[in-house]
């Protein structure tokens, strides 16, 4: 898997539901993050081969391939690191998005002021002034 297949909010979050949740099945792993059942486990798959989850199978489960998911210590730090890259580029795009609004309410404010309101009452169409 390449490194960004997963940008970091994906990256995060998958760390984050495994870490929370390491029970999940793949398939519940696929809903949760609105993901096909073919990128979660290609991405599963990728973050046991960078050893940042170990797989494990409940051994007492009647289910023999019921499996969970723990995050190992180097998967705890790129969680760590895709959460602070994530917040960054949330605050990034936050001061894009505060620019664009100041921009747009300093386009409305000549507009407004262009047309002063009236502090007559409107005329009524029909009726002698």
């Amino acid at each position: 898997m390449p490194h960004r297949v997963l940008d970091d909010e994906s990256r995060y979050r998958l760390l984050k539901l495994l870490e929370q949740n390491p029970e999940l099945s793949q398939r519940d792993v696929a809903g949760a993050l609105g993901i096909s059942l073919g990128k979660a486990n290609y991405c599963v798959r990728a973050l046991i081969e960078r050893g940042w989850i170990k797989v494990g199978n409940f051994s007492r489960s009647g289910n023999k391939t019921a499996y969970f998911y723990k995050l190992t210590p180097k998967g705890v730090s790129e969680k760590a690191r895709a959460a602070r890259r994530f917040l960054n580029n949330k605050l990034e795009e936050h001061e894009r998005v505060t620019a664009e609004i100041e921009a747009l309410r300093s386009e409305l404010h000549p507009a407004e002021s262009a047309d002063p309101p009236s502090s007559e009452a409107p005329k009524s169409p029909g009726r002698p002034d």
